[in-house]
């Protein structure tokens, strides 16, 4: 098993349960606080390396208390964080995270050092790429710095993996020249102009992503699984049912899943049960990085279900 590269955002994530989530000008009471580590980045890493594979991160905290504690709780996930910066003058980067009684969440987040990143801080550290077996990038970080990134990337021969969050309205020519574009339904909303409202349309809408440079689009729907397409094939994978108690890391855990399952060698739809399986895992508990799913949990969970989740037919 090669190694993982993971490129980056890196937070701390505030965060507030209450009942319902509140209404602009309306003010709630409240439940359980906790501060967690988060942000994509460290999230994916974290969640790479619990699943097994050795895992670097590329990333930036400030020169504060929330960058020393985001460090010491990446170490502890098994994260090399030789590769991060630390930014002196600049706040770590800051999530403040609202969880209603469903699970579900509004997120803001300071951005901090994230935004500080500039390419040069990824072509210094382009003897990194060179010993991946797969790179992982989002969008918290400056959309240069993860162009920056793909490029050195494929120069490697890297396999590459883009999740394309948070939403945006719309990604550099050279963020599509990646192996694996994946999104969510607002995610897929905001590039393709097309909300998916079942498989067939998020299919038809992964098609029309798909013609912009990148190998194989996933389309994540929650609890209905995800969809995919490739230059050969779509096709649907179903999710296990799960009770839902923070939806907060699904499709960090999702990711992590599918950067193992590659790494690993599996091909595409049993890396996407894997991934599937990751992601339902997370969701069962509070929290960003303090709800991935080690490998033996996801092994267990695919052991059980794995055969029905792959069951569709391709589209």
């Amino acid at each position: 098993m090669s190694r993982a590269l993971v490129v980056g955002s890196i937070n701390m994530d505030l965060v507030m349960r209450t009942q319902s989530l509140p209404r602009p000008g309306e003010t709630v009471v409240g439940g359980s606080f906790s501060v967690v580590p988060g942000g994509k980045g460290a999230n994916q890493a974290a969640a790479v390396a619990r699943l097994g594979p050795s895992t670097a991160l590329i990333g930036a905290v400030g020169d504060d208390d929330f960058g020393t504690a985001a460090l010491d709780n990446l170490q502890r996930q098994g994260v090399d964080t030789t590769l991060v910066g630390r930014m002196v003058g600049q706040a770590t980067g800051v999530a403040m995270v609202l969880v209603d009684g469903a699970g579900e969440n509004t997120i803001v987040v300071a951005s901090g050092a994230n935004h500080a990143l500039v390419p040069a801080h990824v072509e210094e550290r382009r003897d990194a790429f060179a010993g991946a077996g797969v790179v992982g990038l989002q969008c918290e970080v400056p959309l240069p710095v993860v162009t920056a990134a793909i490029a050195q990337a494929r120069a490697a021969g890297c396999t590459t993996v883009l999740n394309a969050a948070p939403a945006l309205p719309d990604l550099p020519a050279d963020a599509y020249r990646v192996d694996y574009l994946v999104v969510n339904e607002q995610e897929t909303e905001s590039l393709a102009g097309v909300r998916p409202t079942d498989s067939g349309t998020a299919i038809a809408a992964a098609r029309m992503l798909r013609e912009r440079g990148a190998g194989c689009v996933i389309v994540t729907l929650g609890a209905a699984g995800c969809v995919y397409t490739t230059a050969s094939e779509s096709g649907l994978v179903a999710a296990p049912e799960v009770s839902v108690v923070d939806t907060t890391a699904a499709g960090d855990a999702f990711i992590g899943g599918l950067i193992a399952a590659l790494l690993e060698g599996l091909s595409l739809r049993p890396a996407l049960v894997f991934a599937n399986c990751a992601g339902a895992l997370a969701v069962t508990s509070l929290g960003a990085q303090t709800s991935l799913p080690d490998r033996e949990s996801v092994a267990e969970l695919v052991r059980r279900v794995g055969p029905s989740l792959d069951a569709a037919a391709n589209i």
